[in-house]
């Protein structure tokens, strides 16, 4: 990795932890996408990668929240299970998907989620 790639990693997470300490995301929507473009990674591995920051970003975000009691503990573990359950087996149907379809699929998501966003309150 060179220095200016490393430096935009740094931004791309910086960018990320902003996001996700106020909007809640996750980082992939914008780390996804800008290891595809910025990094040059294929979208598997940026989803992978992605995958790999969030454990970080999530730990300290969940840190700071649940000091400030906003954590709805009774909320985590269902939606912890539920989501545990299908990443696992979702990780096997990516590596039968190719890069193409990943790609459109993560648009189509961003889309209709920033469709739903600007038109439901």
């Amino acid at each position: 990795m060179t220095t200016a790639q490393f430096l935009l990693g740094v931004g791309i997470g910086a960018l990320t932890g902003v996001l996700a300490a106020l909007c809640g995301v996750g980082g992939g929507l914008i780390m996804v996408p800008a290891f595809v473009f910025f990094l040059a990674l294929d979208q598997k591995s940026a989803i992978a990668t992605s995958l790999a920051v969030i454990i970080a970003v999530s730990l300290v975000a969940t840190a700071k929240y649940s000091a400030a009691s906003l954590v709805k503990w009774q909320v985590v573990l269902p939606v912890m299970l539920g989501a545990v359950v299908t990443t696992w087996l979702a990780t096997d149907l990516l590596k039968h998907l190719s890069n193409d379809v990943l790609t459109r699929i993560f648009a189509i998501l961003m889309i209709v989620v920033g469709i739903r966003m600007l038109l439901v309150k």
